[in-house]
């Protein structure tokens, strides 16, 4: 299947994508299927049960909060993070549930949502499973599902199919690719740069004009994102008392004026990674680029890109994402996003990949060049660990993104400016290989809070 770029980039809610943005599409989908199946009205109770790394960190990553919010009809996409708190305070407060906004059930979260912690839902490691009963306790409805990576969910059926999550494309794309070398030859034969080529199967979901404006529109919340994100100070939520530094650091770099310092641009680049992750960390409006863990990468390459070089703007902003998005439909296919499969490689390391591969197409990269930014930008993050401390995307998550951002400039820098696109590992090996560590990887360090710096460091 292919994948468009409108899915695998999507806006969304923090902290997490596959905790957060998939059981609240998940719980959505499954109360649409009461709906659908007649049977919304006669539902007394729906049960949750959360498995693997759902239910081992899914407090620290609101996930309790997304369920409520997907039964009461919101999706992640449209949700008002402000009113968050008022919509998931009231069930809670009130012990009443409304389906979907219109049918009220009795909601006792310590009944009614249940962490199975030790428990897995095979084959994958975030799995849940919803039930609705009505007055007399009889099961109207039950399905299992997994929320994959990257926002994306599937039923088991769907799992089982080989189904992805994303949206069926209404007509064949003109450049089916499922490999990097497979891209790399549509572009020699067509003449085409990978921006193009992505432009061009979009046309199979939409026309092409409403694909700029949703481009746009990815960019303009990304801006927000970093521009709430400097405003924001004070301390996170969750409990361990993280201080927000984006503010500051933006308030020490304007200080500087013209500094003479050759790194401050990446000092621009760090800022800019902390100003999304900590909004993410706090629950606010990002785009899942390729996840919520990773979300600061992406931006804040881009942002690099729109103050450091010249010309990036529309159409080149455009084409930043176009590429980014390829070489993240070959993660989506050949690997994974989830950093309970993969670690944080699969959130992080893609993120740092796909931000190379943009930065390179921007700054006037061949196709070859990009592929060597993308595989730079992921080979030095092999075998990076998915540890949060207290199941929060906060220590080491806000960081690391500020890490694999300044690791995706040089990647693109080493790529364009002092490579001519031959290199010795292929990206589509790197990819294998990441796949190939994560499921060597031990769960204890793939999103569970059970290794790490999760059980080094004191969580209070």
């Amino acid at each position: 299947m292919q994948i468009s770029v409108l899915d695998l980039f999507k806006i969304g809610i923090g902290p997490s994508s596959s905790h957060t943005v998939g059981p609240m599409r998940a719980a959505r989908r499954f109360a649409d299927d009461l709906e659908s199946r007649q049977v919304l009205g006669a539902v007394s109770r729906v049960q949750v049960d959360l498995y693997g790394s759902l239910a081992l960190t899914g407090r620290g990553h609101a996930t309790d909060r997304a369920l409520v919010l997907g039964l009461l009809g919101e999706r992640p996409e449209t949700v008002d993070p402000a009113r968050i708190e008022h919509l998931v305070g009231t069930v809670r407060d009130t012990g009443r549930l409304a389906l979907l906004g219109r049918n009220p059930i009795v909601w006792v979260e310590s009944r009614d949502l249940v962490f199975q912690q030790g428990e897995a839902l095979p084959p994958h490691p975030n799995g849940l499973r919803l039930t609705a009963s009505d007055a007399a306790g009889a099961a109207l409805h039950a399905e299992e599902f997994f929320s994959v990576g990257g926002g994306f969910v599937v039923t088991r059926t769907e799992l089982e199919a080989g189904e992805t999550g994303a949206t069926p494309s209404p007509e064949p794309v003109p450049h089916p690719f499922g490999t990097a070398a497979e891209l790399l030859a549509l572009g020699k034969a067509h003449g085409l740069a990978i921006a193009d080529i992505l432009r061009a199967n979009e046309t199979a979901w939409r026309p092409a004009a409403e694909t700029d404006a949703a481009l746009d529109r990815l960019w303009q919340v990304m801006e927000g994102c970093i521009e709430r994100g400097c405003q924001g100070d004070g301390i996170l939520p969750g409990g361990l008392r993280v201080r927000r530094r984006a503010g500051k650091l933006l308030r020490s770099l304007q200080a500087r004026g013209a500094n003479p310092d050759p790194l401050t641009a990446l000092d621009w680049v760090s800022l800019f990674a902390l100003a999304v992750n900590e909004e993410n960390a706090a629950g606010g409006r990002v785009v899942t680029a390729p996840t919520n863990g990773a979300a600061g990468v992406i931006p804040a390459v881009l942002a690099y890109a729109v103050r450091f070089l010249p010309g990036v703007s529309g159409q080149q902003i455009r084409t930043f994402l176009l590429t980014a998005g390829a070489i993240g439909m070959l993660y989506k296919k050949n690997a994974s996003l989830s950093a309970a499969e993969m670690g944080c490689q699969g959130e992080v390391g893609v993120a740092c990949s796909m931000a190379a591969a943009g930065l390179a197409a921007v700054m006037g990269g061949t196709n070859e060049q990009i592929e060597e930014a993308a595989e730079i930008g992921m080979e030095h993050n092999l075998g990076l660990t998915c540890d949060p401390i207290a199941g929060l995307v906060q220590v080491p998550c806000i960081e690391r993104n500020t890490m694999g951002a300044t690791k995706a400039v040089n990647a693109a820098r080493l790529a364009v400016l002092y490579g001519d696109g031959t290199h010795h590992v292929p990206l589509d090996r790197v990819i294998e290989t990441m796949r190939q560590t994560g499921v060597d990887m031990q769960a204890k360090y793939k999103e569970t809070s059970q290794g790490g710096l999760s059980v080094n460091v004191i969580d209070c």
